[in-house]
């Protein structure tokens, strides 16, 4: 007989499975951590959209009335990015949530929701002219009867 070399069918199969049952365990986790760094940059977002119309209504005596409003080409120099400010009707998506403003002469509300809810986010989130920033778990937009973020 000769001396052959090389795994058996067995020792794959145990090799597979140990892969198998380490990615079940970590693809939670992963997925988690981006759910959770999505929310975080929806919250930055809507810190940086508050002041941004406050900025905005030291200089025009009004908040904005809707988001393009604070960005460029409509705003020079722009107080966002073009990114979190698009041109396009509705929702601004980044970073697995949706940005929208709307605003009068005396208030102001800015809202993020996820995309996918429960995938890219499982909070949304909105702020007003209080600076408050306010959230729900649930799939729909939050008013100040919501909880509050400490």
């Amino acid at each position: 007989m000769k001396n052959r070399r090389g795994f058996t069918l067995v020792e794959i199969m145990i090799v597979v499975a140990i892969i198998a049952l380490l990615a079940a365990i970590a693809i939670p986790n992963l997925l988690r951590a981006r759910s959770n760094a999505n929310e975080a940059a929806a919250v930055a977002g809507l810190k940086t959209l508050a002041s941004a119309a406050i900025s905005f209504r030291s200089v025009n005596n009004a908040y904005p009335g809707v988001l393009t409003s604070l960005a460029a080409p409509n705003a020079t120099p722009p107080y966002i990015d073009s990114v979190l400010g698009c041109t396009t009707g509705g929702g601004c998506p980044k970073s697995g949530y949706s940005f929208s403003l709307l605003g009068s002469a005396n208030t102001f509300t800015a809202t993020a929701t996820p995309l996918v809810y429960q995938t890219t986010g499982n909070r949304s989130f909105m702020v007003n002219e209080s600076g408050v920033i306010y959230f729900t778990t649930t799939n729909s937009v939050p008013t100040t009867a919501s909880s509050a973020l400490e």
